[in-house]
C-alpha cells in the first residue's frame, strides 16, 4: 500500500513538473513575420536567424524572409521587382529597411537616394498592410576620411540624424543599432563589434543588433534571455543589457510606438 502510494504521488509530481515545463515554452502573443530588405549589414552572421533564436527563448514565435544582395543600396532595391513583390505578396508583420552603409551619413547621397527610397518602400510597405521599420546601422570603426569622417563618432553622428530625420517625416520607427553600438563602445572599448575590415560586424555586434531589435519589436528587454549566440554569458549579458538601455529608455526618440 505504501509502495503504490509513493508510486501515485511520483507520477502527480511527473505531471505536474511536465505541464509546468510546457507551459514555460509556450510561446506568449501571436506569431509575427519579418521581411528584412537590405545587404550584407544584414545577412553577415544571419542577423535574421539570431533574432529568431533570441525571441524563441524570449517565447516568441518569429518566422522572417530576406533579401539581402551585397552593396545594394535602398534606391536600387526599391526599383527591383523582386523586393516590390516581396512587400505586396509576404503579408509580413513588419518590413525591415537597412541602407547600405555609407549613405545614410553623406547629406547629398541621403537627400538623393535614401530618402526617396524610404518615402516610397514605406509607402508599399504601409500599402500592404505591414509595418516598416528603419533598421540604422553603425559607422565604421576609423570613420571614413574620403567624406570628412575622421572617427567612428563622427560617422555615427551622421548615420543617426540621417535614420532618424526621414523616420520623423515618414513616421517610421527606427531601430537604433548604430546607437547601441555606440553606448556599447563607452562601457567596453575592448568590444569587438567590427570585423577586420572596420566595416562588417562580428558575432558580438550582430548579436547587439538582435538584442536591439528584440528590445524595439517587443518592448521588452532581452536581459536574462539564455541565448548568446555562442558567446560568453557575461559578454551577452553586457550585449544585452545595452540593447535593453538604448531601446527602452527612451523609445519615444526612436519613433517606437
Amino acid at each position: 500500500m505504501k509502495k503504490a502510494i509513493i508510486f501515485i504521488l511520483v507520477i502527480i509530481s511527473a505531471g505536474i513538473f511536465s505541464v509546468f515545463e510546457w507551459e514555460n515554452h509556450q510561446p506568449i502573443g501571436p506569431k509575427i513575420s519579418i521581411l528584412f530588405i537590405g545587404n550584407s549589414y544584414t545577412f553577415v552572421n544571419d542577423l535574421p536567424n539570431l533574432l529568431v533564436n533570441l525571441a524563441k527563448t524570449g517565447r516568441h514565435e518569429v518566422e522572417t524572409a530576406s533579401y539581402t544582395p551585397g552593396g545594394a543600396t535602398l534606391s536600387q532595391l526599391a526599383n527591383t521587382e523582386k523586393v516590390l513583390s516581396q512587400i505586396a505578396e509576404s503579408k509580413s508583420t513588419y518590413v525591415v529597411l537597412q541602407e547600405q552603409s555609407v549613405v545614410p551619413a553623406v547629406e547629398q547621397s541621403r537627400q538623393n537616394g535614401m530618402y526617396p527610397a524610404v518615402r516610397f518602400l514605406t509607402y508599399k510597405i504601409k500599402e500592404a498592410k505591414s509595418t516598416p521599420l528603419l533598421y540604422m546601422t553603425w559607422g565604421r570603426e576609423k570613420g571614413l576620411a574620403e567624406f570628412g569622417f575622421n572617427d567612428y563618432t563622427s560617422m555615427q553622428d551622421q548615420i543617426t540624424a540621417g535614420y532618424l530625420n526621414i523616420g520623423k517625416e515618414t513616421g517610421t520607427g527606427v531601430v537604433p543599432v548604430g546607437e547601441a553600438w555606440r553606448e556599447a563602445l563607452k562601457r567596453d572599448s575592448g568590444l569587438k563589434l567590427w570585423q577586420g575590415d572596420g566595416s562588417h560586424p562580428t558575432v558580438e555586434g550582430s548579436y547587439l543588433a538582435a538584442c536591439v531589435f528584440y528590445a524595439a519589436i517587443y518592448r521588452q528587454s532581452p536581459e536574462g534571455l539564455d541565448y548568446t549566440a555562442g558567446l560568453p554569458a557575461e559578454r551577452a549579458k553586457v550585449l544585452q543589457t545595452v540593447a535593453a538601455q538604448t531601446v527602452l529608455t527612451e523609445a519615444g526618440q526612436w519613433n517606437l510606438r
